[in-house]
């Protein structure tokens, strides 16, 4: 019943993140009160993501870094100074939009990327090391980002959110990789396949928990909002594309391909919503917020894309070996 479940929600993700966005949307009241325990969802997700992981394969990615350093630079160059470009030529006159926008796509990479790169057979160790090395540089990347593009300055609870990040990130996936040493592989063979559809589940619950903090913007839309989502989406959905076209002209093959769009495309929009909430006014918030409602049904369609891509290789490579 659980393998049924989880076939169903690969097959068919793109169409179940709307529906629980949606879901979160419409009944804000019910949905809200799942954010307290969203921390704890994503360090369940973390620790079936690094299941595939051992510390050794980890080693083995800063023995060849360019797919990691391409990711970072697009996380943290490029994305930043696309949105805040994008930002002064459609909203001149607003700093909030513009702030908003840079801080969108200034956050680390985020952690359900891990549960998406592991649907798809991507190379689980590159986009682990990515999640935790972009994590700890979090805290100093942000605030230089956004004084040197918006000429902001932040003050964050460094502590603060380096404590939730372990807790999402470091202690999991360091207990995934313990439990594969200790195992000597045993556990990254059985227990992923068997613990994907709680992963599933978590995703469900997140995505539905976090679109509760959007209802109120979605509830009150005008023009000016609408141009804004449009603006995230594109900035958002180029993330996807520019790494899988950098991936294609680096000749990374098909593990790190998966890795590096999903690398490149998915943010941790979370922590993103706490620093606007914290540090800047309010309409700084929705240009970070809406990027939650695209940022699954992006992660599925690209996925969706792949697997066309993928399957129309095979058959491609099938019909060469027949003719050959």
């Amino acid at each position: 019943m659980l393998e049924k479940f989880n076939s169903f929600m690969e097959k068919w993700m793109a169409f179940v993140t709307p529906a629980c966005l949606l879901t979160g949307v419409l009944f804000p009241d019910i949905a809200k009160h799942g954010v307290p325990y969203v921390t704890y969802a994503f360090a369940f997700m973390t620790f079936i993501g690094a299941l595939k992981s051992r510390f050794r394969d980890v080693a083995d990615v800063f023995k060849r870094p360019l797919p990691l350093i391409l990711m970072l630079l697009i996380l943290h160059v490029l994305g930043p100074v696309a949105a805040c470009g994008l930002g002064h030529l459609l909203f001149p006159g607003n700093m909030n939009y513009i702030t908003g926008m840079v801080l969108e796509f200034s956050v680390p990479a985020a952690v359900i990327s891990l549960m998406w790169v592991s649907i798809y057979n991507g190379n689980s160790p590159l986009s682990l090391s990515l999640v935790v090395i972009d994590t700890i540089l979090a805290p100093f990347l942000i605030p230089a980002v956004l004084k040197l593009l918006v000429g902001s300055s932040v003050k964050m609870d460094t502590v603060g959110m380096m404590k939730e990040l372990v807790f999402m990130i470091a202690l999991p996936a360091v207990l995934a990789m313990c439990l594969n040493e200790v195992s000597h592989g045993k556990v990254m063979e059985t227990w992923p396949k068997k613990l994907a559809p709680f992963s599933k589940m978590c995703l469900i619950f997140v995505v539905t928990s976090n679109s509760s903090k959007v209802s109120p913007y979605m509830k009150h839309l005008n023009g000016e909002r609408l141009e804004v989502a449009a603006a995230i989406l594109v900035l958002a959905a180029g993330g996807y594309a520019i790494g899988w076209i950098i991936a294609i002209l680096t000749r990374q093959n098909k593990e790190a391909t998966v890795s590096m769009i999903y690398g490149s495309g998915m943010r941790n929009i979370s922590a993103g919503a706490v620093i606007a909430g914290a540090y800047f006014p309010a309409e700084t918030l929705f240009p970070v917020m809406i990027g939650t409602l695209f940022q699954q049904i992006l992660a599925a369609f690209y996925g969706s894309m792949m697997r066309r891509v993928q399957t129309g290789q095979q058959e491609r490579e099938k019909e060469h070996g027949v003719s050959a």
